[in-house]
């Protein structure tokens, strides 16, 4: 048997830990929620401010996973949609912790605070395999 220190023996069982614990507690599906806002007043610089005000706020519900707060890209072809003010991207382990969100105090006071911002909300849900 090949002698190792007790450095390399340490390294390497740390690497085993962390792999096994990966793939035992990571979620094998993934929650998707994609929300477009647009302003009543698109032009106003206020009105955006206020909004990402809110949306960081939002971003605060411990169920989410990981955020994505964006505006449109400056992409032109023919299938890209541009109209919209805020994109609002959302992960989520599950759709329980979806639920849990939608009626979490921080969403129903970014509704409440902020809803009289927006003209139309878009909201595209979906599901699917972790890859």
């Amino acid at each position: 048997m090949k002698e190792q220190s007790r450095r390399e023996f340490v390294k390497k069982g740390v690497g085993v830990g962390i792999g096994l614990g990966l793939s035992v507690n990571a979620p094998k599906e993934l929650f998707v929620h994609h929300v477009y806002f647009y302003l009543k007043n698109p032009d106003s610089m206020a009105d955006h401010a206020k909004l990402l005000e809110g949306l960081n706020k939002l971003a605060k519900v411990p169920t989410i996973k990981l955020v994505h707060i964006g505006t449109p890209a400056p992409t032109n072809r023919s299938v890209i949609e541009r109209s919209y003010s805020f994109s609002w991207l959302c992960f989520f382990n599950n759709l329980i912790e979806e639920e849990i969100y939608q009626t979490h105090p921080i969403h129903l006071k970014f509704i409440e605070e902020y809803s009289a911002l927006w003209e139309k909300v878009i909201v595209y849900d979906s599901v699917g395999p972790k890859r």
